[in-house]
């Protein structure tokens, strides 16, 4: 399988999921928006990720790039490839889907549940409430003819998938520790007081959550592998 993946800032990279596409042993190839790198063919992947960064969908003005990687993503959807976005990702996907994307109610900064929809193949084996890493403060309706995946007490929508080859996820299944270091590291001003938003030292001092997450990230991504990549 050949996966290609967007990367909107330094510090936000694949996380975990950069250790099961090397454990597949599948081709992986990326475009750094803040490298200035190409966008490759659309023949040339069967797998497109979309990762998160601190920008917001609407700030095309100062992210020029975000209207061609808009345009990319939308053809990537238009010959069926499967696509997953991841935080930002996921609000670019439902904003070309033609779904509203707006500030939510609530900064969402932690480790908070998320309770699942059930019945959906491609979270097959994942348990109904998985204790998930978040980081935004944006959120999107769900695009219409897609299913809810899931919500949180502080964000109705967590998430969807359109025609089983779209998933939009507004949580971080990918998060290592490593990852969430240089998120800290470069969003620390994010982090203030509020209900949903917890402290640096007690995001990093969960490592079964870590643990956790890696183990359900490895069986979401075999589910996409076997549902969507058919």
């Amino acid at each position: 399988m050949k996966i290609h993946y967007l990367q909107h800032v330094p510090f936000e990279n694949l996380g975990n999921i950069q250790d099961w596409t090397d454990e597949k042993g599948f081709s992986l190839s990326s475009t750094k928006w803040y490298a200035e790198e190409n966008l490759p063919e659309i023949e040339n992947f069967d797998f497109l990720i979309v990762l998160g960064g601190p920008m917001n969908i609407y700030e095309q003005d100062k992210y020029p790039w975000l209207k061609k990687e808009k345009d990319f993503i939308k053809k990537a959807i238009e010959n069926k490839k499967t696509v997953l976005g991841i935080c930002l990702g996921a609000q670019l996907i439902a904003d070309i889907l033609g779904a509203g994307v707006f500030k939510n109610q609530h900064s969402e900064i932690g480790w908070f549940p998320v309770k699942f929809t059930q019945n959906i193949d491609l979270f097959k084996n994942l348990p109904q409430e998985l204790n998930v890493l978040h980081w935004h403060g944006d959120t999107f309706d769900i695009p219409k003819g897609s299913i809810s995946i899931g919500s949180s007490e502080a964000c109705q929508n967590q998430g969807y998938i359109y025609k089983n080859k779209v998933i939009g996820l507004q949580f971080h299944l990918e998060t290592s520790p490593e990852s969430l270091k240089n998120l800290i590291q470069n969003c620390n001003d994010e982090i203030k007081e509020d209900k949903f938003i917890q402290t640096a030292k007690y995001m990093l001092s969960v490592n079964e959550n870590f643990e956790n997450l890696k183990k359900n990230l490895y069986v979401f991504l075999d589910n996409i592998e076997r549902e969507a990549l058919k």
